[in-house]
């Protein structure tokens, strides 16, 4: 039977794991989830992506793609610990949405394909947890595939994400035989055993929740031995204290064993890795302890740091730096000010739900809270306990703690929140840059104001979304991460709002930069109409920068340019890089040196080298030889073998470059260089070639320069 897990709340910060789960797109991740919430009692019935009917994929769109779109947050129990769990998707065009999640969590557990290992968006998701430091364990799922091979997996665990894969566990069967596990920590077997359904879950044999354990099967022995060998040669490579015991005795005790793994996964020098069938429901017992044993707690990470608001130093904090700009940090202490960071915001019709997590101190309902950011004060009116869409009602949330708040009207993502007498600013999650867009109008002239109201709710909930209005056509644009990002915006509002909505073709964002600059431009401004005029005089050098960024630097020596009016002139440059001369695109890639200038006793002043420096840049670079880039993009596309000729010829047509193609078991793998704008309705393109079969997922992989002769789209 299982765990009794319905009691929710933790005794302590060290009885909390906030956690997410991180995949590529179908690995598993949702299917893990949902039998992770029906092992701990959170739900009594097991839900099915392929039927619609998961907890964390609740939303519409979500149930008729099949896919994780959105961030979705429960809580659940396991062995008297509270475990705070975001489910997060594996679809490169919501990779914010998993950015934001991994800000906010203390561990994660990454799932892999036991087919085809690491993955393109595995890697990414990896990348972005190694920014924010989120110890994680590995959980290889699917072992009943055909093809399944655990080994394949960790080798790739190992060669692309870089890291020391630590295997605890060896299956028992292969593929459509797999049953079970060996425990090589405590040199164990755990067998789940099928029911009439082909379900795991015994009835009443089980001597061990759902699974039973047994001797480690005569054919595995010698096998488990050797892995349990490598284990421990492994960690004692890595961890002093059982180097110690390794060389004194030439093997580990299961205790120091354990507290080895624990600290290398805190200190991600390792990876501890299981294995399973979440779909079969094996495995998922043994991931859950793991997730207990070998993942933080809120107090078993850094305290959180932020940067103090001037002459608010107060008891419970530790104070780095001068005043005015100091660094503080806040420990996981309920006694301690309040701070917590805003990741999410759900904005309906009825009002705004903001997930917070709480970094330190204690709010209650009714409390006062402070925006770090803007200094505003706003009351809490609720504190929900999330459980996907459905919310329980808490008095009171404590450091550590992941909840929803309701009463908070101006609060975004990425919003500090913090008690009004110790004001705190914490570092917001990153948010990327929109790289596709397209043209939204709506068909109906009396729908354009609603339309308007629609997508700034849209904005707020998702801030990898942009809306602006073209100030050339008149035309709403709207800008994000991908064609799917933007089909699922809109065809929310659509369904949100009822408003029939016209979609033009996407356009990408291009860029343009210097190949060949100019040196010793003069440029003046002189405005004199009555009364105090305007005079600035500056020479500027500028040249290609080879990094896609820009660069001002100043070389005027003898005080010929004050220093406030070269910051003046930097802020000028950087208005003119908004539209260059070749098509009106942001220009990146150069750099801007101030050689010379001079000024008027009089007439001169910020303003005006500010509009120095903006006319002075659009010169130069009207007289630069300049180059157009294009958003590329690293394609990964599955297909089968016998469709390989046709997808590639595709590829070819699109401007396509193949990096690398491998064939593993009548499938293909093709990675390619592929210029964004030729991206545009290449899933139907993909299907109709393959015959359903194929399927494809891309990254951002920066700018190139697009060839001569290509048009503009």
């Amino acid at each position: 039977m299982r765990t009794n897990t319905n009691h929710l709340s933790a005794r302590t910060s060290t009885d909390v794991r906030n956690l997410g789960i991180l995949a590529h797109v179908d690995a598993g991740k949702t299917t893990v989830t949902e039998r992770i919430l029906f092992l701990t009692g959170a739900t009594h019935k097991r839900g099915e992506v392929h039927d619609g009917t998961t907890v964390t994929d609740f939303d519409a769109q979500e149930r008729d793609r099949g896919i994780t779109i959105f961030a979705a947050a429960v809580s659940c129990a396991w062995d008297g610990h509270r475990i705070n769990l975001i489910d997060t998707p594996g679809h490169v065009d919501f990779a914010d949405e998993v950015e934001r999640s991994l800000r906010v969590l203390d561990g994660a557990v990454a799932v892999f394909d036991a087919v085809a290992g690491v993955e393109p968006q595995s890697e990414s998701v990896w990348r972005q947890a190694d920014r924010y430091g989120v110890p994680r364990i590995a959980f290889v799922n699917k072992l009943d595939r055909a093809g399944a091979d655990l080994d394949a997996a960790v080798a790739s665990i190992r060669e692309r994400l870089h890291t020391v894969p630590l295997v605890v566990q060896l299956p028992i069967g292969r593929e459509n035989e797999f049953t079970g596990v060996v425990d090589l920590l405590r040199m164990r077997a755990l067998v789940w055993h099928a029911d009439r359904d082909g379900d795991a879950y015994a009835s009443g044999t089980c001597s061990s929740g759902t699974y039973e354990v047994v001797a480690i099967p005569e054919a595995l022995r010698e096998q488990a031995l050797r892995r349990r060998h490598m284990l421990e040669e492994t960690v004692a490579e890595l961890h002093a204290a059982a180097m110690e015991e390794y060389c004194a005795t030439s093997a580990l005790s299961t205790p120091v064993l354990a507290s080895a793994l624990r600290d290398l996964t805190l200190g991600g020098e390792g990876t501890v890795v299981l294995c399973g069938s979440a779909y079969r429901n094996r495995g998922i017992e043994p991931l859950l302890e793991a997730v207990v044993s070998y993942l933080p707690s809120p107090v078993d990470v850094p305290a959180v740091r932020g940067t103090a608001v001037r002459g608010t130093a107060v008891r419970g904090t530790t104070v780095h730096g001068t005043a005015g700009d100091a660094v503080q940090e806040r420990p996981a202490d309920p006694a301690a000010p309040f701070a917590g960071l805003a990741f999410k915001v759900n904005a309906t019709a009825t009002g705004r739900l903001t997930y917070v997590r709480v970094y330190s101190g204690t709010i209650t309902k009714g409390d006062t809270v402070m925006d770090a950011g803007t200094g505003r004060t706003e009351r809490i009116g609720r504190i929900l306990r999330v459980q996907a869409d459905r919310h329980a009602e808490l008095d009171r949330a404590t450091a550590g703690d992941i909840v929803a708040v309701v009463g908070l009207k101006t609060a975004r993502a990425g919003t500090t929140l913090c008690s009004p007498v110790a004001p705190l600013v914490l570092e917001p999650p990153a948010v990327a840059a929109a790289v596709v867009s397209v043209a939204v109008e709506a068909h109906r002239t009396v729908d354009t104001g609603r339309l308007s109201s629609a997508l700034a709710r849209l904005v707020e909930e998702d801030p990898s979304l942009a809306v602006r209005v073209d100030r050339e056509t008149g035309q709403t644009v709207l800008s994000g991460m991908g064609e799917l990002h933007l089909e699922v915006a809109v065809e929310k509002v659509r369904r949100a709002h009822g408003i029939e909505i016209g979609v033009g073709r996407p356009q990408v964002s291009y860029r343009e930069t210097v190949v060949r600059g100019v040196s010793g431009l003069v440029y003046r401004h002189v405005k004199q109409d009555g009364g105090a005029g305007q005079f600035a005089h500056v020479v500027v050098d500028v040249e290609p920068l080879e990094e896609h960024t820009f660069a001002f630097t100043s070389t005027v020596t003898g005080g010929r340019v004050p220093q406030e009016y070269v910051r003046a002139v930097e802020a000028g440059c950087r208005d003119a890089l908004a539209e260059g001369p070749l098509g009106g695109h942001p220009v990146t890639g150069l750099r801007i040196t101030l050689t010379d200038g001079s000024t008027h006793p009089k007439d001169s002043s910020e303003m005006a080298f500010r509009t120095a420096g903006r006319f002075a840049l659009r010169t130069a670079l009207r007289e630069s030889v300049m180059q157009l880039l294009e958003p590329v993009v690293e394609l990964t596309a599955t297909v089968p073998d016998d469709a390989v000729g046709g997808v590639l010829g595709d590829l070819a047509a699109r401007r396509g470059r193949v990096t690398d193609s491998t064939t593993r078991s009548g499938t293909a793998v093709i990675t390619a260089t592929v210029p964004l704008a030729e991206l545009f309705g290449y899933a139907s393109r993909l299907r109709s070639r393959t015959q359903g079969r194929g399927t494809f997922t891309t990254r951002p992989m920066g700018y190139a320069a697009v060839p001569a002769g290509v048009a503009v789209r």
